[in-house]
Formats: C-alpha cells, sequence, structure tokens
C-alpha cells in the first residue's frame, strides 16, 4: 500500500470518524438490506486481472473509425456481452470522417526546415513500431490547404492572447500561428486564429505544460517525451456535434447529408498538430518582441512572439471518406418496468492504440456488465432495463452517441431514466459530473466503495483530497473540513454525455477516477499496453473501482422503488449560478468604468512589460444595468417547488401505478429545462443550464445563454437571455408542482 503524506493519513481518521449511517435513497429499509447483499456478490464477481486483460486485447493494434483494427474490438466486445448473456445489436452510421493524405511543414526563412511529423518508434514499447496501421499526428477535420506565411506565436491561442497581441500592435491577418496545447480544448485554437484572419494553424505541446519541466518523459517516465503528439478532432463541436453532415439527424445510410461546404462546424483553415521536436526549429527561428512571462515555455531559449522573417509553408490533404461506425448495444431487461432504461456507455474507438483512453474505462465497464450477468445467474433481476452501450467515434466528434441519440430521440426522452458515461480511467481520485439532482444519490454510492490505496471510501478520500488542494487557505480549508458530501461537477462536453443531457434532456453522470497518472501518452502512439501497465493504473484495482462505483450506481437507479432524485440539490446549484452571473455582471461594470478612467488619465499609455512597448488598450462600452429580477423571482418559485416536492415524496405512500407514473415524471423533469430553440447560434445545444463553452470547447459553462452574452457583451442578448432562462425555470417549478400534486 502506497504511504500518503500526514495531512490526508489525519484526514482519513476525521471523515471516516463521522461516516453517515446506511442508507440508500428510494429504498424502503428491507429493499436497501437486499440491494446490500445484492452489490456484495457484484463486488465479488469483479477481477482486477480480467481489466487488465481486455485492456491487453483490445489494445493489440491501432483501432481508429473505420479501420480493421476498430471492426475486430467491437466484435470483440459484441461476443463478451452475447457470451455473457446479454440482448445484443449492432447499430452502424455511417459518418464523414477524414483521414490524412499528405502533411507538410516546413520553415522557408530565415533558414530551411522540414518537420518529421512521425513519432520515434521505441523497443520499450511494444506497439509503438505498428506504423503500417497507424493514424499519423494530424488533427481530424482541419481542411485541405496550402499556405505560406509568416510565423507568430500565440501562447495558448485564446482570445485574451490576441487581445495582448493587439495592444502589441501585432495582426495574425494573412499569417500563420503556432499555439500551445493546453487551457482549452484543441479546436478552439483554429477556431480564434481563424476569427482574426489567420491563414494556418500549427499546435504542439511545450515541455512546460507536457514534458521534461514536470518530470521524466517515456519511457523513462511517464510524461510527453520530444517526440509524441496528440492527435484529436478540430471540429467546432460548441456549434453541434456528431456527422457534420447530419446534424439533427441520424446518419444512416440513406440520410439526407449537407454538401461539406455548408457544415457550419468544419473549420475553414488548415491545422496541424507537431511535437516539441519539430516546433523547436520554428521557435528558435522567430524574432521580434520578447515573450511575456507567463506565454515563455520550457525550451532552452528565449521565447519571442514574432513576427519577422521566419515564414513557414503547411499544405495538407485529406481523404474525405464516409465511414461505418459501429456502437455494440447490449441489454438485460428488466423484470417490472421493461421500458425503463439505465443507460450505461463508454467509447470503444481510438486514435491509435488507446490502451488508457478509452479502453481502461471501457474494460472497467465490461467487467461491470460480466458482473452483473453473474448476478443474473443467481436469480438475481433487474426492477428496469440495463442498457450497455459501446459507442464508436467518440474521439473523432462524439460520432456513435450522437447518431444513435438523434435517431433514437424520441423514444430516449420517454424511456430513458438516465445516462451514466465513462472514458479513459486512472489511479487517483473520483470524479464526478452531471445532472445535480442526483448528487445525493452519488454521495452514497461513493460512501459504498473503498479506494484501493488507502482503504477508505472514495467519498472520504476525494473531500480529503479537496481539504488538502485548498493549500493555505484557512477560510476554504475550514469551509471543506465541515462538508461531508461532494459537490459533483456540471457537464460540459468532451466525451458521450453530451448528446443525452445537452440536446435531449436525459439526466446524465460522468463518473472516472485519475489525478495520479500523468497523461504524457495522451493521443500519441505511446497511449499503449506498455505505457498504462506502468504508469497509469499498474494493477488494475482502479478499473475495478470504477466498475464498483458505475456499476452500483446503474444497479441502484434500475432496482429502487422511488426514483432518487433530488431537485433540491439542483436549486442550490442552479442559485449559486444566478449569484454569479450577477457578480459578474456587477463586477464587469466596476472594472470597465475603472480601465476607462484610467485609459483617459493616459496611465496604460506606452507601458514597460518585459521589453514590451503595449499600446494603450482601446475603451470598452461601458456595461449597462441588466435586469436580473425576473430571474430572482424564478428562483424563489423553484425554492419553495423543490422544497414542496421533496418533503411530499417523503411522506408519500403511493400505490404502485400512482409511483411509477410519478418515477416517470421525476426522470422526465430534466428535459423541461431545454430551451424551445437552443443556444444562441448553436441551437443544438438546447439545455439551458449546463453547455459546454463556445470559447472553451470541453469546459463547462452554466447558465450558458446569459453568461456568454455578458462574456462577448451582448447586452441585448443577454437581457433575452436572462428571460429566456426564467421562463424555463418557471415551467420547471410548475411542472415540479405537477408531480407533488400527483401524490396523496
Amino acid at each position: 500500500m502506497r504511504r500518503w503524506p500526514i495531512a490526508i493519513s489525519v484526514l482519513f481518521f476525521y471523515f471516516h470518524s463521522t461516516a453517515q449511517n446506511k442508507t440508500i435513497s428510494g429504498f424502503n429499509e428491507k429493499e436497501a438490506q437486499d440491494q446490500f447483499l445484492a452489490e456484495q456478490k457484484f463486488d465479488s464477481y469483479l477481477k482486477a486481472e480480467d481489466v487488465g486483460q481486455m485492456i491487453m486485447e483490445m489494445s493489440a493494434r491501432p483501432h481508429h473509425v473505420g479501420s480493421p483494427g476498430d471492426k475486430a474490438v467491437a466484435d470483440y466486445i459484441y461476443n463478451k456481452f452475447k457470451s455473457w448473456g446479454f440482448d445484443v445489436q449492432v447499430e452502424t452510421f455511417y459518418v464523414l470522417f477524414p483521414t490524412p493524405k499528405y502533411r507538410l511543414l516546413e520553415m522557408t526563412s530565415p533558414t530551411a526546415f522540414k518537420a518529421t511529423l512521425m513519432e520515434k518508434v521505441l523497443p520499450e514499447d511494444g506497439t509503438s513500431g505498428q506504423t503500417s496501421e497507424q493514424l499519423p499526428p494530424y488533427n481530424c477535420f482541419s481542411p485541405d490547404g496550402d499556405v505560406t506565411g509568416e510565423l507568430v506565436y500565440v501562447n495558448y491561442g485564446l482570445p485574451e492572447d490576441y487581445e495582448y497581441l493587439s495592444r502589441l500592435g501585432i495582426d495574425v491577418k494573412g499569417k500563420i500561428v503556432i499555439t500551445k496545447y493546453g487551457r482549452s480544448w484543441r479546436g478552439i485554437k483554429p477556431k480564434v486564429a481563424q476569427e482574426h484572419g489567420a491563414i494556418g494553424c500549427i499546435i504542439y505541446s511545450d515541455p512546460r505544460d507536457d514534458g521534461y519541466y514536470a518530470g521524466d518523459v517515456y519511457p523513462k517516465g511517464a510524461f510527453k517525451n520530444e517526440y509524441g503528439v496528440q492527435r484529436g478532432s478540430v471540429m467546432d463541436m460548441p456549434v453541434y456535434p456528431g456527422d457534420p453532415l447530419t446534424p439533427g439527424i441520424g446518419a444512416t445510410k440513406d440520410a439526407r447529408r449537407l454538401d461539406r461546404k455548408d457544415a457550419t462546424n468544419l473549420l475553414k483553415i488548415p491545422v496541424l498538430p507537431i511535437s516539441y521536436h519539430d516546433a523547436e526549429p520554428l521557435l528558435r527561428a522567430l524574432a521580434g518582441p520578447v515573450a511575456p512571462e507567463d506565454w515563455r515555455g520550457a525550451l532552452p531559449f528565449t521565447y519571442h512572439i514574432g513576427p519577422g522573417k521566419t515564414t513557414v509553408h503547411l499544405k495538407l490533404e485529406f481523404n474525405w471518406d464516409i465511414k461505418p461506425v459501429n456502437d455494440i448495444i447490449a441489454r438485460i431487461p428488466g423484470s417490472e418496468e421493461p421500458d425503463e432504461w439505465v443507460i450505461r456507455g463508454n467509447h470503444h474507438d481510438a486514435w491509435v492504440n488507446g490502451a488508457g483512453d478509452p479502453l481502461s474505462g471501457q474494460a472497467a465497464m465490461l467487467e461491470e456488465a460480466h458482473a452483473i450477468s453473474e448476478l443474473v445467474k443467481t436469480g438475481w433481476k433487474p426492477r428496469r432495463s440495463l442498457v450497455y452501450c459501446a459507442w464508436d467515434g467518440e474521439e473523432p466528434a462524439l460520432l456513435g452517441s450522437t447518431e444513435w441519440v438523434e435517431q433514437h430521440a424520441s423514444e430516449l426522452q420517454q424511456k430513458a431514466v438516465v445516462y451514466i458515461n465513462s472514458d479513459g480511467n486512472g489511479r487517483g481520485f473520483l470524479g464526478a459530473e452531471g445532472s445535480h439532482a442526483l448528487e445525493p444519490m452519488l454521495n452514497e454510492v461513493a460512501r459504498d466503495v473503498s479506494d484501493p490505496e488507502t482503504g477508505m471510501s472514495v467519498l472520504d478520500r476525494r473531500l480529503a483530497v479537496n481539504v488538502v488542494s485548498a493549500g493555505k487557505n484557512e477560510t476554504k480549508q475550514k469551509d471543506l473540513l465541515s462538508k461531508k458530501t461532494i459537490s459533483i461537477g456540471a457537464l460540459g462536453s468532451g466525451s458521450d454525455f453530451s448528446p443525452f443531457i445537452q440536446h435531449i434532456g436525459v439526466p446524465s453522470i460522468n463518473l472516472g477516477y485519475g489525478g495520479e497518472d500523468p497523461g504524457g501518452e495522451y493521443h500519441s502512439i505511446y497511449d499503449s499496453w506498455d505505457d498504462y501497465r506502468r504508469f497509469k493504473d499498474p494493477s488494475f484495482q482502479y478499473g475495478v473501482t470504477l466498475a464498483k462505483t458505475a456499476g452500483r450506481t446503474a444497479l441502484r437507479l434500475a432496482n429502487a422503488g422511488s426514483l432518487p432524485f433530488d431537485f433540491r440539490s439542483l436549486y442550490k446549484a442552479i442559485n449559486g449560478y444566478v449569484s454569479e452571473v450577477i457578480g459578474m455582471a456587477d463586477q464587469m461594470r466596476e472594472s470597465t468604468l475603472l480601465e476607462n478612467q484610467l485609459i483617459r488619465e493616459k496611465f496604460y499609455q506606452h507601458t514597460t512589460d518585459t521589453a514590451l512597448k503595449l499600446l494603450p488598450p482601446a475603451p470598452k462600452e461601458e456595461v449597462p444595468f441588466l435586469n436580473f429580477s425576473s430571474l430572482q423571482n424564478a428562483m424563489t418559485a423553484m425554492q419553495k417547488a423543490t422544497e414542496h416536492l421533496s418533503s411530499v415524496l417523503a411522506g408519500a405512500k403511493p400505490d404502485q401505478a400512482k409511483q411509477d407514473e410519478v418515477n416517470r415524471s421525476l426522470y422526465q423533469a430534466e428535459q423541461k429545462l431545454l430551451t424551445e430553440n437552443g443556444l444562441p447560434r448553436r441551437g443544438w445545444y438546447r439545455h439551458a443550464i449546463y453547455a459546454p463553452g463556445f470559447y472553451t470547447g470541453y469546459g463547462v459553462k452554466t447558465l450558458p445563454g446569459i453568461r456568454e452574452a455578458i462574456e462577448q457583451r451582448k447586452w441585448k442578448e443577454a437581457q433575452q437571455e436572462i428571460e429566456e432562462d426564467a421562463g424555463v425555470i418557471r415551467n420547471f417549478s410548475i411542472y415540479l408542482d405537477g408531480i407533488a400534486a400527483k401524490l396523496p
């Protein structure tokens, strides 16, 4: 067992001594006893060595979308489910999936240099040499392009980085930018570059963020070596995910498709990822101003911004093919409510071998399903149907899950109780995000799962690490020490939960472990069995821990007599978001007034910052008063409705028919948080509370319509979105009152 810092050891005894009494929401005392016994049996069937074996077998060869390896992994999963007695189907969709045909990056001045654009085969990594089956490093959904231009270094390529360049008097229009991975999803970087007139974008991983600055590099250590490259999609998924040619409908063989030029989520400028081995000569050659301190990486030279004499030529061509994606859908029918579905999913496709992403999560899900099949053999049956899904095509754009959801949207809105997602898994701490009405239930699950390294519950370990992470902030530490439960995160994007919750309003949860397993292998040829068994989860015990966590979540939601939705937790979360956006508007108003005053007084004129001569910022439009009263009134109504419903549910003893009716109303409540027309300029995203950010990609924006309108200083739109969200929340409260009225 690993030795832990004294702080965490002490906190273990604190949290352990204050453990909650064991009850299960939605179960009476007798039902809870039976459920605990079933879960003990379930645990006994889970084997770490089986998890490791499945990771090894599925990662034996590359298996990107449409490849022979992809079909082999899909068949492997199908046969596993079939052998365990599941009712299994394959649903195939036909999607756009471009692959590289020609890649060239060269520096033409002040010196000549041609990038290798390849990752090095390592004798310590047994699958790194499978070059004939590997996709080379590229950014999927980059357009074809042949461009030459001056090079400009733009830090992380975020909107605020371009504001800084503007103050330097540097314009990227007609130029090629080079940007670091990190601080936002990769697709945001070319999107922002394109908005500023750049003609091409190069993305690299700086060793300061992901390399020797952080620790030993692969194969000696887990961090990215100089040849490692992060592949990945640059489709503008904050507009819509899935097949770009069939937005809103399933990409069946005969589906009506857009012309590629009409797909609004495809970029217009060529994009290429490179290693820091290839980035070094380009960055070293740059002249121009010295980069400010927080822009500098760890390569051994002074970072300059450019532009100047450094010119590069980027040429990319792709095969724009329609490829099949194969979703494996496996079911155990419910004994009492077969038309209520508890859906569990993890994707199976990878950029290369994908031992960590996604097969560590896929293997855990398969072991979970295997254990449930063994439980069924003892005579146990789920009350509701369990639906296990192995998605294809997640890596390019959530293809398999999105097309399945779009194809079955109406049925899912009637039958889907919850969607439980996982992805890659590693060693460390529980991560849980999702629909906040399920937060109390998830805390109960976390209470009942043991951490394999410490022996404490994964709940207590998460609470402990939260306290340690607060550092020397005594006020924050004191607040965290008083907490006995964790707050789950809000869902943005980046995995297969997105179409369920954000497009059709199915309650969703995302689960996984990590935090102690460096991710230098991410989307490279080194995401392999050899890397995983050495650095990610060598004992495969966290695969078992994920299976226990997601398995309990699925089993409890499948068997609960009264579904454990507690909308008081949702009210608390949304009320916090409302306070945030009101505070953000007030703070922006004050800071704008101050900044404009300083500009008028010429305080900013010609400031010297690390040898940079900065131009004064342009005055900003003052922030008008935004009227939040309708939203605040809606929240007052929501508080009353959630408290009233909770009280009624606690005291009611309905007959079975009435309880079934109430349960359906509870799991369909999330759909009332959808807006009719979706978010501005991206109507596919319909959830009023959660969405990926337009300029963050994976990162969530809560109350996204309001928040992003304020951030983008669109004041008329902000007021409209306040009224829109107030209406959604009022209607949601009326719906909850309607559920309460059904009960005696």
